[in-house]
């Protein structure tokens, strides 16, 4: 990617993974991180879901199926004891509860973006990406790629999701974030979580995926054609200010969908 940037001109920038994860989410988790003196960990969820789950597998497509597969069978970046490595898919399994609904999260691939390359000789001791999905839909993808080694015949999976699986435009995306560090002598925790709904546009219903992704999009193309981004070369998503982001009339889809309340960290 780097090396399609490296001949720019003034004015002509590079800026790819642009969109929910990878590119809101590192915006977000960069800015959490900046406002600590000393970030430790950085745990970056995100998912896109079904509104009202019904069959075992608690999922409805919203999106690629091509790029859902790869999520669940590539390698995945991550920061572990300061040292950037990579971790197996579907593996790291983990459950919370967001608003009174439980979820789980797994590894999965593509989210971090850029920000293992920032952080890996920060100091910071871990840096991770999973998805969001309801309890039980991990098990289900396991015994599916692994058991019945769909993860060797990804175009037969394909076929199987897209026959068996609905897709649905009545979708919630999730974005939780997560860091841990130094902040004035003490060992501080501060979060970030959203949740985007579908929304009636010029007279059509979009999912909050599409709506997540093309808001953000347009908003870093908004950013750049008013000076916002840096002027020329490759800019990584880590390099847009998440305010600024905010306050742009396509990123005020993420505004009004921000429930952090930032009056009950310390500082």
């Amino acid at each position: 990617m780097r090396g399609l940037a490296s001949g720019a001109r003034p004015g002509q920038v590079f800026v790819p993974q642009c969109g929910l994860a990878p590119g809101f989410i590192s915006i977000a988790a960069n800015d959490l991180a900046g406002w600590f003196d000393e970030p430790h960990s950085i745990q970056m969820r995100v998912g896109a879901l079904p509104e009202f789950p019904t069959h075992a597998l608690k999922y409805d497509l919203t999106w690629s199926t091509d790029g859902l597969i790869n999520e669940y069978c590539n390698p995945c970046e991550a920061i572990l004891d300061g040292k950037r490595i990579e971790l197996l898919p579907l593996e790291g399994l983990e459950e919370f509860s967001l608003d009174g609904v439980s979820y789980e999260a797994f590894n999965t691939s593509g989210g971090l973006g850029t920000l293992c390359e920032k952080f890996e000789s920060a100091g910071l001791r871990e840096l991770t990406y999973k998805t969001i999905r309801y309890p039980g839909h991990r098990n289900l993808m396991k015994f599916l790629l692994e058991d019945l080694r769909l993860r060797e015949r990804r175009e037969m999976l394909r076929q199987i999701l897209e026959f068996a699986v609905p897709i649905t435009y009545q979708d919630v995306v999730i974005v939780f974030c997560n860091v841990t560090g130094l902040r004035n002598g003490a060992h501080v925790k501060k979060s970030k979580a959203l949740k985007l709904y579908p929304s009636v546009i010029e007279g059509e219903v979009w999912s909050a995926i599409q709506i997540s992704t093309a808001s953000a999009l347009c908003a870093v193309v908004d950013l750049w054609k008013h000076g916002k981004t840096p002027a020329s070369g490759f800019v990584r998503q880590e390099d847009i200010h998440l305010g600024e982001f905010l306050a742009n009339r396509f990123g005020q889809v993420y505004a009004a969908a921000d429930s952090t309340r930032t009056s009950v960290h310390p500082g």
